[in-house]
């Protein structure tokens, strides 16, 4: 089996930096195309004439934007610490599991390498498992990291 295209989603936390590595390794391997993204939530209202967005609004999706960045920089930089190239992406929109999806299908990728929380009992009852929402949108393999 061989991997053409790896797509990694980022959100800053130290186990999307662990998917990271452990994709960069297997980019290494395979020869693969690697890109890193991260979803930023996007104001639904912006382009309504009737709309007004307060001044905290703007300054948190602003903030959104700009955390985003820095975390595909951190992103970046491990990926060429194991000696791959990578792309990144800062993905618009609703930030889901389904965006994730569509956005592994828009790159054709050919696996989705994550981390996950770990969550268990009532916290994963009441937040539920992103990672398992990626699971149930793409037909795609789904490496999923713990730590």
């Amino acid at each position: 089996m061989s991997y053409n295209q790896i797509l990694v989603p980022v959100d800053g936390s130290q186990i999307s930096f662990s998917a990271v590595k452990t994709a960069a390794q297997i980019a290494k391997a395979f020869n693969s195309k690697l890109t890193l993204i991260s979803l930023v939530a996007e104001d639904p209202f912006t382009d309504a004439d009737f709309y007004y967005s307060s001044a905290i609004m703007k300054e948190y999706f602003v903030q959104a934007h700009e955390n985003a960045t820095k975390s595909l920089a951190d992103a970046l930089e491990i990926a060429k610490a194991e000696g791959v190239d990578a792309e990144t992406q800062i993905i618009k929109g609703q930030v889901s599991a389904e965006g994730i999806a569509e956005t592994a299908s828009e790159l054709k990728a050919d696996l989705i390498v994550m981390g996950s929380h770990g969550r268990k009992g009532f916290q994963k009852m009441l937040l539920g498992s992103f990672a398992q929402d990626v699971l149930r949108n793409t037909e795609l393999p789904v490496l999923i990291i713990k730590s």
